[in-house]
């Protein structure tokens, strides 16, 4: 079975890339994550490694040559393509259901080619920086209905956040690959697309690759290899400690939860489908399930406190904990994302940090001037900001504060757009979504988008636009209570700031007298393969001054 390598997403934006190197031969065999070739985009030079071991058959371009993402890079034979073959060898005159599958596939082109159609998969796109899967939570189409471009097809729910995949092409839905409740590996084929093929490209004519068009047979072919039995069987890799099965997590007629919400409800023996979501389209969110637990909790309470007092077992108590008892829970959504991301920023990139007191007085005396008028176009102001503005113009002096390092520390590549992203505690985890472009935003804008973003994150729906593509980071732990701590940089960012809450300290001023005066501590951590510790002081004092005496800010502001 021949397989086509579809080129992935490879930066925010970039759409083709020169290959450089090609790091493997035809006939080559080749293992799973191994670096296949070198392409260079117009941001950075990135290898592109396999997605499946097996044997290359053929590459599509020649050094030298521009390839389009999402578009074939090589063809190749996988390793398990063998394993459907042996049991026909065995018994020719009964083919396995596999072949049968196979031959049903390969009897559809000559048809779907006489009619002037072909069927194409399409490719599930990188839908968040560092994403690899999502789950099925609700397909918006059926087989055989007809689509447009850019409908909506299916709702898939990732560790950060809700998003609607649409339809790259107008066409009829041929196959779903994926069930409700599925989980779908990105760069994988989602679902089968009959589409109207173009009368120019058809016969032996050469496509956009220089390659003839005759890897649609390929692309039909190919079955992803995470979707096999899916269908029939759609539970059994979703088994939890306690031997119970997660149902999916969207099906017509039940609740919508994500798998942490239905967590916490089968911890408290709650029934979701007797709970109203407070979400958008009816999503039962943390809150929901915690205001039912406190609901009974206050019940049983008042009901306890009308029975005389007696004596009790504590065996009878079901929810009292046992002495050294371990309860164990599998760490998925969230909090799996974020140990990933904070061990792969710990173990590869070496923190320094530079702490600072920030006075902000002047700050808060123009926030309290400038609050009504923004109200008035009903933006809530903060110091949010002010801070992310005063950092992008600290940025424009010092642009190595706003680069980016590739993994083997080859190359540095320096950003010119000011992607900041804030950290956001919403209801299905920490997020960080970023503003983009802030060197081209005034302050009313920074406030509406973040009102916006942030909106939108503790509704658990924050678009993948939003977190990806970010450049520099702020954390306010002071909005909790936090005073001073030691923030871990988002990877591959090379710097982060932490905010502490502001305190009103006794401090000397130049005459040596002690006044009053609103203290923020500031901890930033930097990427010290890049940023030295003076440069990080001196960004730091730039930025500070912004803060300090916002009216600087004035001058440089568009």
């Amino acid at each position: 079975m021949t397989i086509e390598f579809i080129l992935p997403d490879i930066g925010e934006g970039i759409v083709e890339c020169e290959l450089l190197e090609w790091l493997v031969s035809e006939g080559e065999h080749i293992e799973e994550d191994q670096p296949v070739a070198e392409v260079m985009t117009d941001k950075a030079t990135v290898q592109i490694p396999a997605m499946h071991a097996g044997v290359v058959n053929k590459l599509h371009y020649a050094v030298g040559d521009i390839a389009k993402v999402h578009a074939p890079l090589f063809s190749m034979t996988p390793d398990d393509a063998d394993v459907n073959e042996e049991p026909q060898a065995k018994d020719p005159e009964k083919p396995t259901e596999a072949t049968t599958s196979e031959k049903v596939k390969i009897d559809e082109l000559p048809v779907a080619a006489a009619s002037g159609k072909h069927i194409e998969d399409f490719i599930l796109p990188d839908i968040g920086e560092g994403i690899v899967e999502c789950e099925i939570v609700k397909w918006n189409v059926a087989e055989g209905d007809v689509i447009e471009e850019d409908q909506a097809v299916v709702e898939v729910m990732t560790d950060k956040a809700v998003v609607e995949i649409p339809a790259k092409n107008a066409g009829t839905v041929h196959r779903l690959y994926y069930a409700q409740g599925d989980i779908a590996k990105v760069h994988s084929a989602l679902f089968a697309l009959e589409v109207e093929v173009d009368s120019n490209t058809t016969g032996d004519t050469e496509d956009n690759t220089g390659e003839a068009s005759q890897s649609t047979s390929a692309t039909i072919i190919q079955e992803p290899s995470n979707a096999s039995n899916k269908q029939s069987n759609q539970l059994t890799s979703s088994k939890f400690s306690d031997g119970e099965f997660e149902p999916p997590i969207a099906i017509e007629g039940k609740v919508l939860a994500s798998p942490a919400v239905r967590r916490i409800a089968r911890e408290h023996n709650i029934d979701l489908s007797a709970v109203n979501g407070s979400g958008k389209k009816g999503r039962i969110l943390k809150a929901d399930v915690l205001d039912i637990q406190q609901s009974v909790k206050t019940e049983s309470l008042s009901e306890n406190s009308n029975k005389p007092l007696t004596s009790t077992n504590t065996n009878e108590n079901p929810s009292a904990s046992k002495k050294g008892e371990i309860r164990t829970e599998k760490v998925r959504g969230i909090q799996a994302a974020m140990a990933k991301q904070m061990s792969a920023s710990v173990y590869t990139i070496p923190h320094f940090t530079v702490s600072d007191e920030l006075v902000m007085d002047n700050l808060m005396s123009l926030r309290n001037l400038l609050k009504p008028e923004f109200e008035a176009k009903g933006v809530k102001l903060s110091f949010m900001p002010f801070f992310v503005k005063a950092m992008s113009l600290a940025l424009n002096e010092f642009p190595v504060v706003n680069s980016q390092l590739n993994d083997d520390a080859s190359e540095l590549s320096y950003y010119s757009d000011h992607n900041i992203g804030f950290a956001v505690d919403s209801k299905i985890g920490l997020l960080v979504p970023n503003i983009k472009r802030v060197q081209d935003l005034s302050l009313l804008d920074i406030a509406v988008q973040m009102q916006d973003i942030i909106e939108q994150a503790r509704a658990g729906r924050v678009s993948g636009e939003h977190l990806k593509g970010g450049t520099i980071s702020i954390s306010n732990i002071g909005a909790i209570g936090g005073i001073t701590a030691t923030p871990v940089i988002n990877k591959p960012e090379a710097a982060i700031v932490a905010l502490g809450k502001t305190q009103k300290l006794p401090r000397f001023d130049d005459s040596g007298n002690v006044s009053a005066q609103h203290i923020m501590a500031v901890n930033w951590s930097g990427d010290h393969r890049i940023i030295d510790g003076a440069t990080m002081v001196r960004f730091n004092n730039l930025w500070m001054s912004y803060l300090m005496q916002p009216e600087k800010m004035l001058m440089h502001l568009k």
